[in-house]
């Protein structure tokens, strides 16, 4: 099961929860980071015509979510929860490109010895997706009985999604969020990774003291670290125990 989904399900919030699904992808055209989040405010709004709303965003979808509130917030309405999970809000353009960016996080979901690994990782950012992931399946990193055409759409979307991400300049907010951080750095095996990993991926406000006052950012650590913080069924519980007491909190309005 999806973990995004195990969260929902182990959190038992009593009121609705709404998962949110990728924008209509196009490879002609992807919307903008503003464009997505009107087009997701316009569908939140058909459920929920009125405020006020609470949102969570888990990594990048984290960024999501913010600029969802900040079209919210534009329309005069109250954002009264923003959860970021474990969401990085990096100070610097990445080194890496979207595609390879995104093959990379394919690589390291791999379990594959160093030398298929290292041949891969010699293709990042050198092929389409495509191509890479043909390579993958032919070199036995994906079982040959696979259709690829799924995994294929699927990380085309993420570029995407990246190259839009990177182009949006996240303004300062006037609003309180929850950053549930995991207290475990993610040791990353593809070289480039390394190299380029964010400073503000080591602290538990994960930068996002540069657009929101420190007060206005509530660190909660979670056990793991950027993938089995969601990924293990124990990490995961008490990520969502924490994210039900904030929620109680939001609507209490205690600290």
């Amino acid at each position: 099961m999806n973990p995004s989904l195990s969260l929902v399900q182990e959190m038992d919030a009593g009121c609705p929860v709404y998962a949110l699904t990728w924008p209509p992808f196009s490879e002609v055209q992807f919307p903008t980071f503003k464009e997505m989040a009107s087009q997701l405010n316009l569908a939140i709004r058909e459920i929920q015509p009125r405020g006020p709303y609470r949102l969570a965003g888990y990594s990048s979808g984290g960024i999501l979510a913010y600029a969802i509130a900040q079209r919210l917030l534009d329309q005069d309405e109250t954002v009264s929860f923003l959860a970021l999970i474990d969401v990085v809000l990096s100070s610097h353009p990445s080194s890496v490109s979207p595609t390879q960016m995104v093959q990379e996080v394919f690589l390291e979901s791999l379990k594959v010895d160093d030398e298929r690994f290292e041949l891969l990782e010699r293709l990042s950012g050198r092929s389409s997706i495509s191509k890479f992931l043909e390579k993958a399946q032919k070199i036995g990193a994906i079982p040959l009985d696979r259709n690829l055409h799924n995994d294929i759409l699927t990380y085309e979307r993420a570029i995407q999604f990246q190259r839009a991400l990177d182009s949006y300049q996240v303004p300062s907010l006037p609003i309180e969020a929850y950053q549930f951080y995991a207290n475990e750095p993610l040791r990353h095996r593809a070289r480039s990774r390394q190299n380029s990993a964010d400073p503000e991926a080591c602290s538990p406000l994960r930068g996002w003291d540069r657009v929101l006052s420190a007060k206005a950012i509530h660190a909660v650590p979670i056990p793991g670290d950027h993938i089995t913080m969601m990924n293990v069924p124990a990490n995961r519980q008490v990520l969502a125990r924490c994210l039900l007491t904030a929620l109680g909190q939001s609507a209490t309005g205690a600290e």
